[in-house]
């Protein structure tokens, strides 16, 4: 069986726009613990609009083309001059009401998972494809996506790499060192760099980025399945995010609970309805067999926020590698 798994540059357009909302929330935490947001953002071709809902304890006019201008600072970016445009609102009452009482921001499915392929306790796949990204963008730091595809023996079969600004014999020394750093020899993997050409033309200059577009490279790639809810620009009331993170807490705490010999693989599954405090579902699956483990944490958002420290501005970093593997306190 093959598995396939693709990532993205901190500057794809889709993870511009993670990071601007991710940026903005920051911000929001900074001035109040206790604040409600939800973000979005759109960009592209010289425009940027920010759309959502914010309710915070601050007299401070939330600066949000200040914030933009520091995530676009850089000048690959963006090469031309760029409008933001911004329409934020308080949160809903009626939502409001359900948060206030210790319930979930929103009904939804979040879905945790570790296991034993790295040290990363994420897919091989994934791994390598996450791994391949920022060993190229630590030399040339544009837009560009990685995808590897390994065989049933965690061999690599198949590498694509396409990076902006970056000629195709610089992409193919890279992905050469890459392999001999990985103990990898590159006979027989078949190796594609910049297929379609060489190109300079990237990021919002090429191509409209919308937040929460690359929910499967934030999470697992696509061996795991994911609950359909995006984490940019949400803070932790918002089961979406939290109680992901929580799902992978527990995914990892499993596994190291059950020995790293005996299980391979934890599947973890929540589910939440809005205004709920516990979760509709708590299930957990392994080799072993499946069980609820609604009794052995504390679910309820409030206490997920507390046991993961989550109202702090921690998610700007989040945005740029993906939530999993990267040493955050929800993986702890």
């Amino acid at each position: 069986m093959y598995r396939t798994a693709e990532f993205v540059s901190p500057k794809h357009p889709d993870k511009i726009c993670d990071r601007i909302s991710d940026r903005i929330l920051d911000y929001c935490l900074s001035e109040d613990r206790d604040a409600r947001v939800a973000v979005e953002t759109m960009g592209g071709h010289g425009h940027i609009y920010v759309n959502g809902e914010v309710t915070i304890d601050s007299d401070k006019q939330i600066p949000v083309p200040h914030l933009v201008d520091e995530v676009l600072g850089e000048p690959e970016i963006f090469d031309e001059t760029h409008t933001t445009s911004v329409n934020l609102v308080k949160q809903s009452p009626e939502i409001s009401r359900g948060v206030d009482s210790g319930g979930a921001g929103d009904q939804g499915i979040m879905i945790g998972y570790a296991c034993t392929h790295n040290h990363e306790m994420v897919p091989q796949e994934y791994y390598l494809a996450r791994s391949l990204c920022r060993y190229v963008y630590n030399h040339f730091p544009y837009d560009g996506k990685t995808q590897i595809t390994i065989d049933e023996n965690h061999r690599i079969v198949a590498i694509v790499c396409s990076f902006q600004n970056t000629e195709k014999e610089q992409l193919e020394q890279l992905v050469a060192q890459w392999l001999f750093l990985k103990s990898k020899e590159p006979d027989g993997i078949s190796i594609h760099c910049n297929p379609a050409g060489d190109w300079e033309q990237g990021g919002f200059d090429a191509d409209a980025g919308l937040t929460g577009r690359k929910l499967v490279v934030d999470n697992y790639g696509p061996r795991v399945p994911i609950g359909g809810g995006a984490y940019s620009g949400k803070d932790p009331s918002k089961v979406d995010r939290s109680a992901a993170y929580m799902a992978r807490y527990i995914a990892v705490d499993q596994l190291r609970k059950g020995g790293i010999g005996n299980i391979e693989e934890v599947f973890v599954q929540l589910s939440y309805g809005i205004g709920i405090d516990k979760p509709i579902q708590a299930v957990i699956t392994t080799s072993l067999g499946e069980w609820d483990v609604s009794e052995e944490y504390d679910l309820t958002p409030q206490g997920i926020i507390k046991h993961l420290n989550l109202k702090e501005p921690i998610y700007y970093e989040t945005s740029h590698w993906g939530a999993y593997g990267n040493g955050f306190e929800w993986d702890k």
